[in-house]
């Protein structure tokens, strides 16, 4: 019932505003056991010297042992590939903790268990809307992934056509993963994905922690997870119109995003900035004349173990977004990574240094996720020099930034997510339409020709990543201001000012982080 409800809702979208393309005229069957995925058909062609469509049939007949050995290496092929994907999605789920301990660390004593409690339940609030409605509506049209064995049942996009060009706005199938999608390249799809939706929607929990009320979070967390980031996501990764600018307007290769700087960070960090202007600072956060108090965290030490936690797994969002363990360049992948994260923590730790007479280490550890946020978009098109460079900026980005936005904005981030992923994750996709260097993406979004940005000669791929910085900006913002003024409506944001005093842990959650802890209160 529940699923037909969700198609009928659909349907009618579709009657009102367009019309769905039906990508694959040959669909095939679901395959829930994965027994026919992965056959002679996934060697032809797969790497240089490989067998052709030619060959394989010039031999089936003369030598049938030979067509075998094709069969089992394609069955390995992607077999290896479906265990890289799943394994690399269970090391970003586990980036869940890392956001946890980080948002906890960084906020006081008396909110920990309501701050720790939002972490731990955008999780399974987050993947149950993504299972409704944010899976089919990001990749229903997607036509799946080749190096997967496939998943071409994700076959409709809803599409408007202008200028003669069609333009696809969202998927139409994989509601609810019901029994049309029924399969293991698809539900390895929805795992993988599930897990970088995910992030996007914890990340305005640390901006907007300590004062937000648990109703209105939990709204929220269904909300971005079944529209707003769905969509976004599909417009860059789920064969959706910010793709297609190369292919139809000559713009590089389309928007390119290889992990999600502006897909899952710069969304989050866009939707936290909105968050947090309607919700307001914390009480005592700003004096009569405007200037800002220090609120310092609790636990400095479990925030910066939660960076470290993130710093791993993000190994598992950078160097899993090949989806194939086959492809060699994971290694630049992850090295990109781990030097652009360097980079970020020492600027940052540098400039505050400097600035301040002291080196800042909470700063650094956000310099470093700061980092980690930019090179995910340029992360498999980028050289390691242009990796430091990438995370050195970054570094100093979030340090301006946090800076103009709590005494320029007067916004209160108690931890920094505006800067270090709505900021960086617009430097991120900047950075891939400078410093692509033209040795890697052949294909890529339907265009022929490797990714190359503005200092490698092609400035049409910075355009691209310029409307889709524009693009996030425009359309999260408004979307998620305009959701957080309704929903307040609904389930008031702020808990009361008493509350709030007090400490959001047994009013809120109906638990306290720290029950042995006392208030002592002296002459001092």
């Amino acid at each position: 019932m529940l699923k037909n409800i969700v198609m009928a809702l659909t349907l009618a979208m579709v009657v009102l505003v367009g019309s769905a393309t039906v990508f694959a005229a040959d669909v095939p069957a679901p395959d829930p056991t994965g027994a026919t995925i992965g056959t002679a058909a996934d060697v032809v062609n797969a790497t240089s010297g490989a067998p052709t469509e030619v060959d394989m049939e010039k031999y089936k007949d003369s030598e049938p042992l030979a067509t075998k050995l094709a069969d089992v290496i394609g069955h390995n092929r992607i077999s290896i590939n479906l265990v890289w994907t799943l394994i690399c999605g269970f090391l970003v789920m586990f980036m869940q903790l890392g956001f946890a301990m980080a948002e906890t660390g960084f906020t006081r004593a008396k909110n920990a268990g309501h701050t720790m409690g939002m972490n731990m339940m955008v999780y399974g609030i987050g993947m149950l809307g993504f299972w409704l409605t944010g899976f089919a509506l990001q990749m229903g049209g997607s036509g799946g992934a080749a190096a997967l064995g496939g998943g071409t049942l994700l076959n409709q996009e809803f599409t408007i056509t202008l200028f003669g060009k069609d333009f696809g706005i969202f998927g139409m199938k994989g509601f609810l993963l019901g029994e049309d999608v029924y399969d293991t390249t698809v539900l390895t799809m929805f795992l993988f994905q599930m897990v970088f939706m995910d992030t996007t929607a914890t990340i305005p929990t640390g901006a907007m922690a300590e004062r937000w009320t648990f109703k209105n979070f939990v709204i929220y967390g269904f909300f971005i997870s079944m529209f707003v980031y769905p969509l976004y996501a599909n417009w860059v990764w789920g064969a959706g119109w910010l793709s297609t600018l190369g292919s139809n307007f000559g713009l590089g290769h389309g928007v390119l995003d290889f992990a999600g700087s502006s897909v899952v960070h710069m969304t989050g960090g866009v939707a936290a900035l909105a968050g947090a202007m309607i919700l307001g600072p914390r009480l005592g956060k700003f004096r009569a004349d405007g200037t800002a108090n220090a609120l310092p965290g609790h636990h400095i030490p479990m925030a910066l173990a939660g960076c470290l936690v993130l710093a791993f797994g993000w190994f598992g969002f950078n160097a899993g977004s090949t989806l194939a363990g086959g492809d060699m360049r994971i290694s630049v992948v992850a090295v990109n990574t781990m030097l652009a994260s360097a980079g970020g923590a020492m600027s940052a730790m540098m400039y505050m240094w400097l600035r301040y007479g002291k080196p800042d280490i909470s700063m650094a550890a956000n310099g470093m996720l700061a980092g980690l946020v930019a090179i995910t978009a340029p992360c498999g098109f980028v050289n390691p020099m242009a990796s430091v460079l990438i995370g050195v900026i970054a570094g100093v980005l979030l340090c301006v930034s946090v800076l103009f936005v709590e005494n320029t904005l007067k916004l209160d981030d108690p931890v920094g997510a505006i800067s270090v992923h709505g900021v960086n994750g617009a430097w991120g996709m900047v950075a891939l339409g400078l410093f692509a260097d033209g040795t890697y993406g052949d294909k890529l979004n339907g265009v022929e020709g490797t990714v190359k940005g503005l200092f490698y000669g092609d400035p049409s791929q910075l355009v691209a990543q310029l409307i889709a910085v524009a693009v996030n900006i425009v359309f999260v913002f408004v979307v998620m201001y305009v959701f957080f003024k309704v929903s307040n409506k609904i389930a008031p944001m702020r808990v009361p000012a008493e509350v709030e005093q007090e400490g959001l842990d047994m009013a809120e959650v109906a638990v306290i982080g720290y029950p042995e802890f006392s208030i002592n209160k002296t002459h001092r």
